[in-house]
C-alpha cells in the first residue's frame, strides 16, 4: 500500500453481500467485515464474513477486524474466513502476532489499529508501523470497563493523527466519526492515506446509499 494523493474509501461494518455490492458501486475501495468484539456496531458471524469475503472481486480489499491476541488464533481467524487483509483492533497485539502472520499467511496484508487517545498514542503507531502495512487511527477505548475497540461514533484529536502520518513510513487510514460534513476538514487536517467509516453512513443500522454518496463527494472536493 503505498501512499496517495487522494485517499482511499473503506466502508466498515458491511453486514450482507448486498451491502459490499453498494458500497463498492458507490467508491469504496476496501471494505470491513467486523467478528466478535467486546463491543460496538456491525458484528457478523464469521460464516457470513467467508461468504461476504469470496463474493467480493479485486481490486477491492476485504478487511477481517478481529479482537484475537494470541498470534495462532489471529493466523487461523484470518485463514478461516478468507478476509484478503486482517485488522487487528487491538493495539496491545505486538510482534509476536505480526510474525505469525508473515511467516503463515504471507499473502494477507496486516493493518494494525491504533486508539489515539494522547501523545502515547503517536509511539504506539509508529512502534507498529514498520512491522505492517498500514495503520488505521481510531477512537476507541480499550482501557474502558467494557473495552471498545471501534465503531464508537466519536472524533479524537486529529493533531495526533497528522503527526502519525508525517512520522510514519507506512500508509495511514484515519477512522473515528467521519461524516460527509466534517471529511473535508479530516483529511485537510490529518491527509491520511485513507479513511474509514461506518456509523456514518448507516440509517438505523443499514448502509444508506444517499449518505455514502454525500460522503464520498464531500471526499472528492476536499
Amino acid at each position: 500500500m503505498e501512499k496517495t494523493g487522494r485517499p482511499r474509501v473503506k466502508v466498515c461494518c458491511i453486514a450482507s453481500v448486498g451491502e459490499a455490492q453498494l458500497a463498492v458501486s458507490l467508491g469504496a475501495s476496501a471494505l470491513g467485515l467486523v467478528s466478535a468484539m467486546p463491543s460496538g456496531p456491525g458484528v457478523i458471524d464469521d460464516a457470513t464474513i467467508r461468504t461476504i469475503a469470496r463474493a467480493v472481486p479485486p481490486p477491492v480489499a476485504t478487511f477481517l477486524l478481529t479482537s484475537e491476541t494470541e498470534p495462532d488464533r489471529v493466523v487461523e481467524h484470518v485463514l478461516d474466513t478468507g478476509a484478503s487483509t486482517v485488522q487487528l483492533v487491538d493495539d496491545e497485539v505486538g510482534p509476536a502476532v505480526w510474525a505469525a502472520l508473515r511467516r503463515r499467511a504471507p499473502a494477507v496484508r496486516v493493518v494494525q489499529v491504533v486508539h489515539v487517545v494522547d501523545g502515547g498514542s503517536v509511539e504506539l503507531a509508529l512502534r507498529a508501523a514498520g512491522h505492517v502495512d498500514a495503520l488505521l487511527l481510531d477512537s476507541g477505548s480499550p482501557a474502558a470497563a467494557v473495552r471498545e475497540l471501534g465503531g464508537t461514533g466519536r472524533v479524537h484529536d486529529w493533531r495526533y493523527s497528522r503527526e502519525i502520518v508525517e512520522r510514519s513510513p507506512s500508509p495511514v487510514f484515519l477512522a473515528g466519526g467521519l461524516r460527509a460534513d466534517n471529511v473535508g476538514e479530516a483529511v485537510r487536517a490529518v491527509r491520511p492515506f485513507g479513511v474509514d467509516l461506518c456509523s456514518g453512513v448507516r440509517t438505523d443500522g443499514r448502509l444508506d446509499a444517499g449518505k455514502l454518496a454525500a460522503f464520498v463527494a464531500a471526499l472528492a472536493a476536499a
